[in-house]
């Protein structure tokens, strides 16, 4: 079984993760790692804190020997810059944020700061979950998966893909990805991303934040990962709850959900054909799961993010000391945070992802894990031809 803890305080000292079940042998390179929280800090619309006090870089600090995990449970911390900024004795916040888990921390824990229940519900504690979905990554490449994300909405400014996610091949989600990787925005259609700055820059000046949708995918995985035997083994379900745990993301869909609502089901379905010997789907309306299972298509999903709640412009609340109206406290934040919540769900993606391969080819080694894995994929893997069909047979 694989594990993720993570703990620490947006301005505590670090973060730290502790991964446990990972098979020995995966490689881990501190700057492979550092790369994904790097991307995490950049995109046109972050605040101060991300693009020029913090540099994250984690440390390893178990679990890894000569480059490679040992089978122990691994230790990644990731030191605070901000954390010498901060004063010794913070004044008491009494006045709740609409839209953050301040008032609902204290309903929950009794905390009468809210600063306390900030500092943990903080979107800082991302960092170490994309530290973490970075191990993820290394064992989904050594079975041939790579996950990745782009945007495909800020605001109301929409991106053109020149066709629906439905109609992606591995081919075209590759393309989209790398085009993303070099915008400021993470925006593959370069017209779009112009206008989505130009959204970011209204909104600093007016005091308010944005929000946006992206798509996260995973190419190359396994088919048969997840289960259709019981509700909570199904891919498709622990996928979506990965993805709405990132603070500000309120819906997820699997592949182009909502559009094919709107559809007949003739038109809703990937059709199954035989292509050059092989079995062949004409689209992937499903997302790449069937049944809450991997069919051997790319997996996509598509995830929507609300405007960031600490806001300049006015908001009411109530001050819990006094009893009486307030607007809600300011905190320095980002104007938009969507590409950078487009690697935070990379991560999420790649960690499900991680845990079905574990829970399917289990083992505490990699490489009997990829012995399973070529054992099945030589036998009953969708794309391999059926004696019959190979015969040319109809068959009854």
């Amino acid at each position: 079984m694989l594990r993720l803890l993570t703990a620490g305080e947006s301005h505590g000292p670090d973060l730290v993760a502790i991964v446990e079940g990972l098979p020995a042998g995966i490689r881990v390179e501190a700057p492979t790692l550092d790369r994904d929280l790097a991307r995490r800090q950049t995109g046109y619309g972050r605040g101060a804190r991300s693009t020029r006090i913090e540099r994250d870089l984690v440390e390893v600090t178990s679990g890894v020997r000569g480059g490679r995990t040992t089978g122990a449970p691994v230790t990644l911390r990731i030191p605070n810059r901000d954390f010498a900024n901060q004063p010794s004795n913070p004044a008491r916040l009494t006045a709740p944020r609409p839209g953050h888990a301040d008032l609902a921390g204290r309903m929950k824990y009794g905390i009468d700061d809210f600063r306390t229940v900030r500092e943990r519900a903080s979107a800082r504690e991302t960092a170490a979950r994309v530290a973490a979905g970075a191990l993820a990554k290394e064992l989904l490449g050594s079975f041939g998966a790579r996950v990745g994300s782009f945007v495909l909405q800020i605001a109301d400014v929409g991106a053109n893909l020149g066709g629906g996610l439905g109609h992606l091949d591995e081919g075209a989600l590759a393309r989209l990805f790398s085009a993303a990787e070099a915008d400021p925005v993470r925006c593959p259609d370069p017209s779009a991303s112009e206008r989505m700055r130009a959204a970011i820059d209204g909104a600093r000046s007016g005091g308010e934040t944005v929000g946006g949708v992206f798509c996260v995918f995973a190419t190359g995985v396994p088919a048969g990962l997840g289960s259709y035997v019981q509700w909570d083994r199904k891919l498709d379900g622990l996928l979506a709850r990965g993805v709405c745990s990132i603070p500000a993301v309120k819906g997820v869909e699997v592949g182009p959900a909502f559009e094919v609502a709107a559809m007949p089901g003739t038109r809703a379905q990937d059709s199954i054909e035989w292509r050059d010997g092989r079995l062949a789907r004409g689209t992937n309306m499903a997302g790449g799961l069937e049944g809450g299972v991997t069919n051997g298509r790319p997996v996509v999903l598509r995830a929507a993010m609300k405007p960031l709640s600490s806001v300049r412009a006015r908001v009411p609340t109530v001050d819990f000391l006094t009893g009486h109206a307030a607007d809600a406290p300011y905190v320095r934040s980002d104007v938009c945070a969507v590409p950078a919540a487009g690697v935070v769900a990379e991560a999420m993606v790649a960690w499900v992802l991680a845990e079905a391969l574990v829970d399917r080819f289990g083992s505490d080694r990699l490489d009997a894990m990829l012995a399973a894995w070529h054992a099945v994929s030589s036998s009953d893997l969708p794309g391999d031809v059926p004696p019959v069909a190979a015969r040319g047979e109809t068959g009854q």
